[in-house]
């Protein structure tokens, strides 16, 4: 099934982002991708911590695997000095497992709300990536601001909107700094497709799953592509026309998703790319 108005992606313009299929090891993940036709993995510090960087690099080297992303480090706000500076820290150890891994980019998620303001919070976003930019030039690494749906700004993301996210890519003007895009937390958003093309040439990573109306958990209630109500194949060609040629990520954080095996996962993951992607 092709969903309408294009053509079906090749499963080569696919990469799994392993939240996906949460309770595989990292290591079956990799290889039931490899064996699908799947383009590369998106994946978690836990696991890094957990497999080690040169192992997982490794094995997506030798299945011909890309590592799209890295997923997460930023949440620079806090309410002291000396929590700022840790996840600083931490954030350049990211760029170290990023830099280890070859990933092509680093995803930031900003951080919550910190002493009641979220004006000082947006400060302090702004403060922790300029502290990390310069290392992560020296490492050779892009790091990927990532705009989170407005409902997480309290827990999560004090930036919210791509605008956002532009108008602070634009101020720190950076060649490391890039946009990420992932269609749940910007769907919605009127000036989605304007932003987009305000991005141009500086989009470094597009994920895509499905809007569902969050009666539980929002943090787990994505859908799979083709459940829900987003347009993903055409946000889908507006990032292609700002220029992101690179892989589309599966990031699907849904429970009843991860109940299946992953050889019943994958493929289904697989089947709703070609067809809404």
């Amino acid at each position: 099934m092709t969903a309408p108005g294009g053509e079906a992606l090749s499963l080569k313009r696919m990469s799994l982002n392993t939240a996906s299929v949460r309770h595989a090891p990292i290591s079956s993940a990799i290889a039931a991708c490899a064996e699908a036709g799947v383009g590369g993995v998106g994946v978690w510090r836990h696991q890094v911590a957990e497999a080690g960087a040169s192992a997982i690099a490794e094995q997506c080297r030798s299945a011909g695997l890309r590592i799209t992303s890295l997923c997460r480090a930023g949440l620079f706000p806090a309410d002291s000095q000396s929590a700022r500076a840790a996840q600083i820290d931490d954030t350049r150890r990211a760029v170290d497992e990023a830099a280890e891994l070859g990933a092509e980019i680093l995803v930031i998620v900003s951080g919550p709300v910190a002493q009641r303001s979220i004006e000082a919070s947006r400060r302090m976003v702004r403060e922790g990536l300029d502290a990390v930019l310069p290392y992560a030039d020296e490492c050779g690494v892009a790091v990927g601001l990532e705009p989170l749906h407005p409902m997480f700004a309290a827990d999560r993301s004090v930036v919210v909107t791509l605008g956002e996210a532009n108008d602070l890519i634009a101020e720190l003007d950076h060649p490391r700094l890039r946009l990420v895009v992932d269609v749940y937390h910007c769907w919605w958003d009127a000036q989605v497709h304007a932003e987009i093309r305000r991005a141009v040439g500086r989009i470094g990573g597009f994920h895509i799953s499905d809007w569902v109306p969050p009666w539980g958990n929002p943090l787990l209630c994505r859908a799979l592509p083709g459940d829900g109500c987003i347009d993903i194949r055409g946000l889908r060609r507006s990032v292609e026309a700002a220029g992101y040629d690179g892989l589309i990520e599966v990031e699907v954080m849904n429970e009843a998703l991860w109940e299946r095996p992953l050889d019943e996962a994958l493929p289904a993951i697989c089947d709703r790319f070609t067809a809404h992607a």
